[in-house]
């Protein structure tokens, strides 16, 4: 994970109201996202996610998707993509997504009862996102298999109280205006 924590302490920070924001290749799309930092992170994901018997790899959009492709590509599990857009599909199981600066729909498609999915997300910060994800997968009688986030912003989050459960790769919290590693193996 060389490269992972290299690029987190290195990670410009901005704030969105009171809420002080990373700014990474993994969960932004910038800076540039360079191969050997997603290898390194797929093949973690591979090692640390419970694979056996999933039919799905399931991910909101955007930023789960390069991840998700890849580990997609490595697994031969195909890939769901949660979408931000209705399309009225038969199935189509809505969601409401609360982060810690925005709120908006979400769509699932093609996750149907018995599915055994792993959820795989780029950052686990308010668990917004990843709580009603995870909820909405179980109304819909998939089995999630595993959860997976690469990244976990350390701290008080909405799925503290449930019963789901999320493996990271590495936590980290911001403190002063710098990523400072909270621990490197993430949570199992």
């Amino acid at each position: 994970m060389d490269q992972l924590r290299r690029s987190l302490l290195e990670a410009p920070i901005i704030e969105k109201g009171d809420y002080e924001y990373f700014v990474h290749p993994i969960s932004d799309g910038v800076p540039m996202l360079e191969p050997g930092l997603l290898r390194e992170i797929v093949i973690r994901i591979i090692r640390k996610a419970d694979l056996e018997d999933v039919d799905k790899i399931v991910t909101p959009a955007a930023m789960g998707i390069h991840i998700s492709t890849a580990v997609s590509l490595m697994t031969d599990i195909p890939l769901v993509v949660i979408r931000k857009r209705q399309y009225g599909l038969d199935g189509e199981v809505s969601l409401s997504q609360q982060t810690g600066y925005s709120e908006n729909d979400m769509y699932i498609n093609d996750v149907s009862a018995g599915d055994r999915v792993l959820v795989l997300d780029d950052v686990l910060s308010t668990g917004g996102t990843m709580c009603a994800v995870l909820d909405a997968l179980k109304s819909t009688g998939a089995d999630v298999v595993d959860t997976v986030a690469v990244i976990k912003k350390a701290g008080p989050n909405e799925l503290d109280d449930t019963d789901h459960h999320v493996k990271t790769l590495i936590n980290v919290t911001v403190e002063d205006g710098e990523v400072v590693i909270v621990d490197e193996d993430g949570d199992d």
